[in-house]
């Protein structure tokens, strides 16, 4: 059994914990193959242990131990290459060193990063335990703060993601994307899936919450001390391109609050897999149903950035509805018939990336891009494109900007 002496200075927090554990030391049972050392074992099973008698500050080290080891063999290769046991190896090190943390209230923060960690770089444990206990974690720090009256200074709450806008580019008539009103399923399907043509749809997204909750001010709420990946630079061909791990705070703070020169860009992230507040927020459109995989196969990722942010021209193997919930994009899509125009990267990492900078294209370079025919539009708070499978697609935000992308097939 789990003994009370662990957690007593937060013992509300430790109780929810409780609930969520198995009750005895037994019920955690680490059944790898021998890709994971037998070593490695006998350390998981030692932090159990220690976890279970209440001996923080002993298990506390030996996570740490477990944290440090298989974050080498995450990292000692190409990432598709990793085992997945590793990575559930780095996810119970993760836990049982946030379970010692949180035993110290001034320790939480550094427990939900720890969390994070291994939600991002792990694999699910304990029927996706990690994420049970950042909830509880994250709870007792929002009741914390609303106590303290630390939901901080007024001006910061009322901030909404409005800055100065970038002009709007001049859309040619005979280019821009048809609009669509609440079409029905089989209307969609019919003159737009089938035969893959891009549309901007209206009228569907009206009742999401997220339209009229999210501010700065609701996103440090629900999420501001979590970790994210965020990408460094404007785009991810740039030679000058890198990512970090960051809380969402920090990155409100230096990259949509202050706009500095350099640029950074929460994107491509399954964020409402991480933090199930804000999935509630929006819902699947009902055009997904069209597919041929469940609810479960859609991925869904978070695109949050400020001004000037951009997606280089490139395909993807998914039907695609882009869902813009706050600011506006500048979109341009060239059909898959004009790949042989659109001049791929040769590499395999970038084969399906354009070498081409669409609103600035060398034509000495590339000369048939200029024969390419395209589809533009600007995508404004409340719409939904549809860009379908292996469309080439250009993004660039023209002022802060949330979007959402479901991908499905």
């Amino acid at each position: 059994m789990l003994k009370g002496g662990l957690g007593k200075a937060m013992s509300s927090v430790w109780s929810e914990v409780m609930k969520v554990l198995p009750g005895t030391r037994e019920g955690i049972r680490f059944a790898f193959s021998e890709t994971v050392n037998n070593s490695v074992v006998y350390l998981l099973q030692q932090a159990r242990d220690l976890l279970y008698e209440g001996s923080e500050e002993q298990c506390l080290h030996v996570s740490q131990v477990i944290i440090d080891f298989s974050w080498e063999r995450l990292n000692s290769g190409t990432w598709r290459d990793v085992d997945k046991e590793w990575r559930q190896v780095y996810s119970y090190g993760c836990l049982f060193k946030a379970l010692c943390l949180c035993s110290k209230e001034s320790a939480l923060e550094e427990a939900m990063r720890t969390c994070d960690m291994g939600l991002l770089m792990g694999a699910s444990v304990l029927d996706n335990v990690l994420l049970k206990v950042i909830n509880i974690f994250q709870n007792k720090l929002a009741s914390r703060k609303r106590i303290a009256g630390d939901g901080a200074d007024d001006d910061c709450n009322r901030k909404k993601m409005k800055h100065d806008p970038l002009p709007l580019p001049l859309l040619k008539s005979e280019s821009v994307i048809p609009q669509l009103h609440c079409p029905s399923l089989e209307h969609f399907k019919d003159k737009y899936l089938i035969p893959q043509e891009p549309v901007v749809l209206d009228g569907i997204t009206g009742h999401w919450p997220c339209m009229k909750k999210w501010s700065l001010a609701y996103i440090r709420e629900v999420a501001g001390c979590r970790t994210v990946p965020v990408e460094l630079g404007s785009r991810y061909t740039d030679e000058e391109w890198s990512q970090t791990l960051m809380t969402v705070n920090e990155f409100i703070d230096k990259y949509i609050e202050d706009q500095q020169s350099s640029v950074g860009y929460l994107a491509q992230h399954q964020l409402f897999d991480q933090i199930p507040e804000l999935k509630q927020d929006i819902s699947i459109p009902d055009y997904c149903s069209l597919g041929e995989g469940d609810e479960e196969d859609i991925t869904i990722n978070a695109w949050f950035g400020p001004a000037g942010t951009i997606s280089p021209l490139h395909q993807d193997p998914h039907q695609n509805f882009l869902v813009q919930a706050v600011g506006k994009k500048y979109i341009r899509l060239y059909s898959p018939a004009e790949t042989e125009n659109m001049y791929p990267h040769e590499t395999h990492i970038l084969h399906n990336t354009s070498q081409v900078d669409v609103e600035n294209p060398n034509l000495g370079k590339f000369p048939k891009f200029a024969e390419a025919i395209y589809r533009e539009c600007i995508l404004t708070p409340g719409q939904v494109l549809f860009i379908p499978v292996k469309y080439w697609h250009y993004v660039r935000a023209l002022d802060v900007s949330f979007s959402v992308s479901f991908w499905w097939s």
